[in-house]
This record gives structure tokens, C-alpha cells and sequence, in this order.
């Protein structure tokens, strides 16, 4: 039986090449997901798990003048791409980005408004642990928006994108596919998100299953 590994890091190595993917759907896709979510913020208050280069935030800041947003991630190297962008941006001052793991949120009980994550579910190695320290973070009628795979993926010209690598990329990159380690994508069912709801605090939830992407919106009473 094969033995897959499920990568909850973005490798150091590959930290360019996924930077330079994300950056081709800021307009197809997290634009989108931004303003869905800038037109249901229940506060100011917003933890971004899994920021990658912080495009997400990124946008979501330019659409309220209020909001914070903090952004965690495992890779040091993709939350400083996520800094500069955010600089660039004019934004340093509502978006914060530090090392931080999903199972163990660095966080007091009820610190945040609203918690979200795109593209990440899929990988973790325990997602009933990383749910439940949403729960935790989360201030009474906060809400927990998760969005995965996330059609990132669907969205990236892969012809351009590939076009974009430099020899040292597209190295690194061969050689990750070739390892035959890292675990293909796994869309959740929708049966398959409650039983992870279930297992946690959450009672009011909605999950929304389509075109190859679940959308879960948690609420805490």
C-alpha cells in the first residue's frame, strides 16, 4: 500500500513558485472570496490561517478601512513575501503576518471576529484539532469561513505559470512531484465535513459542496 505524507507546510524550496501561482489569481479568485467576505464581517477582528504570501488579507483590507487581520503560517519564508506585499500595498499597519501552526493557535479563547482559511484543509493532519482551535480563538457569534481546496489551483494559467519558473523552480518542483510523497488533493464530501463538525463545538454550520470545492461557515453561539 502506498504510504502518502500529507504536507501541511509549503517546502522552503517551493515558497517562489507557489508565491508566483497565487499571485495569477488575485483577481480570478481572491478578490472574490474578499469581497464575500468584507460583505459579512461580524467584526474588525480576523485570523487568517494558512496566509501564504497574504494576498487574501490583502484584498480584504482594501474593502474595509476597519478591519485587522492577522496571518499565520509554517513557512518563514512565504510570510515574508506576505510582509513585503503588504508594504507595498500601503497596509502594514492592519495586517500582521508571524509563524503560527493551526493545531496550536497562539491566541487567547475569544480573541477574533472571525476566523478563515482557503486551500488548507485538505492537507492537515488532524482537522478536527485545527477546527476546534478555531472554536477556541473565536468570540461568541464569531464565525469560521473555510473554503478548500479553494479553486486557486483551477484558476492558474498552468501553461503561464510554468513559463514563469526559473531553472531553479522548476527544479525543485520536478523533484518534489517525482519524490512521489506528497498526498493528491482531497476534496471533502459534504457527509464527510459534518463528521468533522461534529466532533467539535461547532452547532451552526453550513457547507456548501461544488464544483470540485467545499465552503464551511461555522458559527459560535
Amino acid at each position: 500500500m502506498k504510504k502518502w505524507i500529507k504536507i501541511e507546510r509549503i517546502p522552503g524550496v517551493l515558497a517562489s513558485a507557489y508565491e508566483k501561482g497565487s499571485r495569477m489569481v488575485i483577481y480570478s479568485y481572491y478578490r472574490h472570496v474578499a469581497e464575500e467576505i468584507a460583505a459579512h464581517l461580524p467584526g474588525d477582528a480576523i485570523l487568517d490561517i494558512g496566509t501564504g504570501p497574504g494576498y487574501l488579507p490583502i484584498e480584504i483590507a482594501k474593502r474595509s478601512a476597519t478591519v485587522r487581520i492577522i496571518g499565520i503560517d509554517l513557512s518563514r519564508k512565504l510570510l515574508d513575501m506576505a510582509r513585503s506585499n503588504a508594504a507595498k500595498a500601503g497596509l502594514s499597519d492592519r495586517l500582521t503576518f508571524q509563524l503560527g501552526d493551526a493545531g496550536c493557535i497562539d491566541f487567547e479563547d475569544a480573541s477574533f471576529d472571525m476566523v478563515i482559511s482557503t486551500g488548507m484543509l485538505h492537507s492537515l493532519k488532524d482537522p478536527v484539532k485545527v477546527i476546534q482551535e478555531m472554536y477556541r480563538v473565536l468570540k461568541a457569534g464569531g464565525e469560521a469561513w473555510i473554503f478548500d481546496p479553494a479553486r486557486v489551483s483551477n484558476a492558474v494559467d498552468r501553461k503561464k505559470w510554468k513559463a514563469s519558473l526559473n531553472l531553479r523552480e522548476r527544479f525543485f518542483l520536478k523533484l518534489f512531484q517525482l519524490s512521489g510523497l506528497h498526498k493528491p488533493i482531497k476534496t471533502y464530501s459534504r457527509e464527510e465535513a459534518i463528521a468533522l463538525i461534529e466532533q467539535t463545538d461547532f452547532k451552526d454550520y453550513r457547507i456548501d459542496a461544488r464544483d470540485n470545492e467545499i465552503r464551511i461557515k461555522l458559527k459560535k453561539a
